[in-house]
């Protein structure tokens, strides 16, 4: 299968029919092609998932890995021009779930910035799941070491950054007793 014609704006319904052997995100109507990840990255990805799949287990949330779907949408779904793909998200809200992925927000995403993703990661993704109401958002800067947290306060921002580093532990303020290792993160 070809790629599809060139267009000003993208719609989910072009996502679905993007060739199998290319991973993209679609924001705002546009299309980015995605990178394979690297080594590095497939272990930060692993030991975050680890923890997080570990402490869920018989737990009424769900912790996915990419790649895994969300899709946030304005209107209707017929309307989705967004549809990301984040390295982890946690989903609590079982009625958001598809056999595609996520409707909707999920309740925390990470994402592990590469050089060609950083500011998507950092600029737009931000401001999508600020806007779209995900409750807490990392973003992984595999060669610093750095996780920088951000938590949605009342007014439905995201606050200063929580930073943290290879002797931390971040506490996940989604859940009451959850504390990653980040010594696991990037050992």
């Amino acid at each position: 299968m070809g790629l599809p014609d060139k267009k000003e704006v993208y719609t989910y319904e072009d996502y679905l029919n993007w060739p199998d052997d290319k991973r993209i995100e679609l924001i705002n109507g546009q299309i980015y092609l995605m990178a394979p990840p690297s080594r590095i990255h497939q272990e930060i990805s692993g030991a975050i998932y680890l923890q997080f799949a570990n402490y869920l287990k018989d737990k009424k949330c769900n912790v996915y890995y990419a790649p895994f779907g969300v899709k946030f949408t304005e209107k209707n779904e017929k309307d989705i021009k967004t549809v990301v793909e984040p390295d982890i998200a946690v989903v609590c809200d079982k009625s958001k779930l598809d056999n595609e992925g996520c409707k909707g927000a999920p309740d925390l995403i990470v994402e592990i910035v590469s050089p060609s993703s950083a500011s998507k990661d950092k600029i737009e993704k931000f401001n999508l799941y600020e806007k779209y109401g995900v409750k807490e958002y990392w973003i992984v800067e595999p060669e610093e070491k750095i996780i920088s947290v951000f938590t949605l306060q009342d007014n439905n921002r995201y606050g200063r950054p929580e930073p943290y580093t290879v002797d931390n532990k971040i506490k996940v303020s989604i859940f009451d007793d959850l504390v990653i290792d980040l010594k696991d993160v990037f050992s």
